[in-house]
């Protein structure tokens, strides 16, 4: 039950000296005992005081002064204790208390925000070197936006975050799992605030054809076509690229160049993947190169399986960059 405001600071109707009225509440951090001089004053001239006690000392100046001191003293820790009640200030709690209490609070909130709005990954693998960096140099974190493909589809250059389909196997994680039960606790912990890998089926790919595209490799330079033509790739490295020489070993031998693989219209709803690192990395191509799309390859990733766009590298801070939309629907001549 909540108790009235206080429309002057008293207490059993005296005046405490000192007190201030702030909204309703008696501050009495400045409330001093008054003198001496002015409780035997104020004492000898109360009626209720007068003839009071028992003994030759019950009504001298000394023992009314030290009454008023004990029922000052009193007034002034009823309303502390009040002030504290309507504030919530009571007792502190211990450390050993509040900094646990602290720490959940912490990790709820940076569940639901992970959970709803913004997930920081841990970069396990190379298959996206040198756009993302794997455990082996460092390990990048990202951030993948989860809200964006709410209102818009995934296109062409964008770098998801994605649930691996069943077809697909596991990529090659860089560093060894825990094996302890509390290992594999603190990992899943971790992978919650993005300071371990994330589950094994969970990809960060970058988006090179969408539904009703068709994408083939290669043109007689070695370049992926989208629709028949070309693209640019500037996030791609020389030395990543999958061994293509023209005339030698190219599409038209016999024993084609592994980068070559046969037309493919991507369905509706499905997105086309491919890691930068062409080299190494388990991608919609793997299975693919040199076979139909039906006999092997793992194939495009239906758009529901995006978890999310990545948007930023944050950790290591040295390589702290975003990742904008590089044009892959630039035309190659």
């Amino acid at each position: 039950m909540n108790e009235p405001e206080a429309t002057s600071c008293t207490d059993d109707g005296a005046i405490l000296r000192g007190a201030v009225l702030r909204n309703g509440r008696c501050d009495t951090d400045a409330v001093k005992a008054p003198s001496e001089d002015d409780l035997s004053t104020s004492g000898s001239q109360d009626p209720e005081h007068e003839g009071a006690g028992s003994g030759d000392d019950a009504g001298t100046p000394t023992a009314t002064a030290q009454r008023d001191r004990d029922e000052h003293g009193r007034a002034v820790a009823s309303l502390r204790e009040r002030n504290a009640r309507r504030s919530g200030t009571g007792k502190k709690r211990p450390w050993w208390i509040e900094v646990p209490l602290l720490l959940i609070t912490a990790f709820l909130l940076t569940f639901l925000i992970q959970t709803f709005l913004f997930k920081v990954y841990y970069v396990p693998s190379s298959s996206m070197d040198p756009t993302l960096h794997g455990a082996l140099v460092g390990g990048d974190r990202i951030v993948a936006n989860k809200i964006v493909y709410d209102f818009s589809d995934p296109k062409p250059g964008d770098v998801v975050v994605f649930r691996g389909p069943d077809r697909w196997a596991a990529e090659v994680i860089a560093i060894p799992g825990p094996t302890s039960i509390l290992g594999k606790i603190g990992r899943t912990l971790g992978s919650v605030v993005g300071i371990a890998p994330a589950k094994e089926k969970d990809f960060v790919k970058r988006v090179i054809a969408v539904g009703g595209q068709t994408v083939e490799c290669c043109d007689p330079q070695g370049r992926i076509k989208v629709d028949g033509v070309p693209i640019i790739e500037p996030y791609v490295a020389a030395g990543n690229e999958i061994p293509f020489t023209p005339g030698v070993d190219d599409c038209s031998r016999p024993l084609p160049s592994h980068r070559c693989f046969l037309p493919v219209k991507v369905p509706a709803g499905v997105l086309w993947v491919m890691g930068d690192n062409r080299r190494n990395s388990g991608d919609s191509t793997a299975g693919c190169q040199n076979n139909t799309p039906s006999s092997g390859c793992q194939g495009p990733v239906p758009i529901e399986n995006v978890i999310g766009k990545a948007i930023v590298v944050i950790l290591p801070v040295s390589r702290w960059h975003t990742l904008g939309d590089p044009g892959t629907d630039q035309r190659g001549g």
